[in-house]
């Protein structure tokens, strides 16, 4: 062995921090460097779980080629020369949303799972990991966003929802309102036809528009232009009819307010709640939340059953359009930080602030 074939060793093996890594099969290492066992000529992964080496017999190298290079042989354990596990199941996973995105109808759990050459459960398991839905679920969220644009092109709603892999259009009409949160011809329309009564007041955040479709609250918006925030709606359903809220809905801008200023009051009112499948389950935990708590990017997507979907969990906030309703400013970074809030950071403080300070 020679300089160029081996990564800088210290004094002992021991001493080095990779030899931790090693010792504990730590995972996160793998990819970072290999080791190499004098003894029985071969390199592995830090994660092998082959018997553990005297730190004397080890050697470690950056790269496969470098352990090769130095006569060493891959292990038939860990296979450290092929993909680490994590990206052969993201190489599988990312194929079989492909597969489901092309298919001219949903293929089967069985099918998808033959296909990636996992057991159907194994596959279930990862699928959910990786993407935060089952397949169905994926199926199903793929197939509602290629309707969305399909009713913007096709013909008739008729051939709109059979080109979008619906196999009937009963089937389809059973679940229209969750799907488009209206009927797919309002849709289709750009809202048209669709009535959406709103309000814009003021609290101690700035301004706020509270909107309200038949099904119940649609958007709770904040920020310090009013009229930026009507244009905001106009821009969410361009051809809905927008119809500023009489004294009845006054009383339930009022009671959004009061939960702005209060928040352990609650928010009694009916919510339009329109999203992904994903989406949909990340709110629903958000609104687990209790007031005056906050929960990391990582604890709700754990709490999901998606533990690696922490980027889409932090997608699906930014994508919440009821502001407190819906509390996506009690998520915080694993350090306890702030991050991102779509309505400022300096509001997303005030408000924690504000729900730790109710008895």
């Amino acid at each position: 062995m020679n300089a160029s074939d081996a990564v800088r060793l210290p004094a002992t093996t021991a001493d080095d921090p990779r030899w931790a890594a090693v010792a504990t099969r730590d995972r996160s290492a793998d990819g970072q460097f290999y080791y190499a066992v004098k003894t029985t000529g071969v390199y592995c992964r830090p994660s092998c779980s082959a018997r553990l080496a005297r730190p004397e017999n080890v050697r470690f190298y950056a790269s496969c080629q470098e352990a090769e290079a130095g006569g060493f042989r891959p292990c038939k354990r860990c296979k450290p020369d092929a993909l680490p596990l994590a990206a052969q199941h993201a190489a599988v996973i990312a194929a079989a949303c492909r597969n489901i995105e092309q298919a001219a109808s949903a293929p089967s759990l069985a099918q998808l799972a033959q296909q990636a050459g996992l057991s159907s459960s194994h596959f279930q398991r990862t699928f959910r990991d990786l993407t935060g839905l089952t397949p169905a679920q994926y199926a199903q969220a793929h197939r509602s966003a290629r309707l969305r644009e399909t009713l913007k092109q096709a013909p008739s709603v008729t051939a709109a929802i059979y080109e979008a892999g619906y196999g009937s259009s009963s089937r389809f009409y059973e679940k229209s309102d969750a799907v488009l949160g209206m009927a797919a011809s309002a849709y289709r329309a750009g809202g048209a036809a669709t009535v959406i009564r709103f309000a814009v007041g003021q609290c101690s955040m700035g301004a706020i528009l509270v909107a309200q479709s038949p099904r119940g609250v649609c958007a709770i918006l904040l920020g310090d232009d009013a009229d930026a925030l009507v244009r905001d709606l106009q821009d969410r359903f361009p051809r809905a009819d927008l119809i500023g809220g009489d004294e009845d809905f006054e009383q339930a801008v009022a009671l959004v307010v009061g939960h702005v200023e209060a928040p352990g009051t609650g928010l009694a009112l009916p919510l339009d709640i329109r999203g992904t499948a994903f989406q949909q389950r990340v709110w629903q935990a958000l609104r687990a939340i209790p007031a005056g708590a906050t929960a990391t990017y990582t604890e709700i997507a754990q709490r999901i059953g998606a533990p690696t979907a922490v980027r889409a969990v932090a997608g699906a906030c930014a994508a919440n359009a009821l502001a407190v309703a819906i509390p996506c400013h009690r998520v915080v970074r694993s350090d306890g930080s702030l991050s991102g809030y779509r309505w400022g950071i300096e509001r997303k403080r005030a408000l924690l602030d504000k729900e730790k300070a109710q008895p």
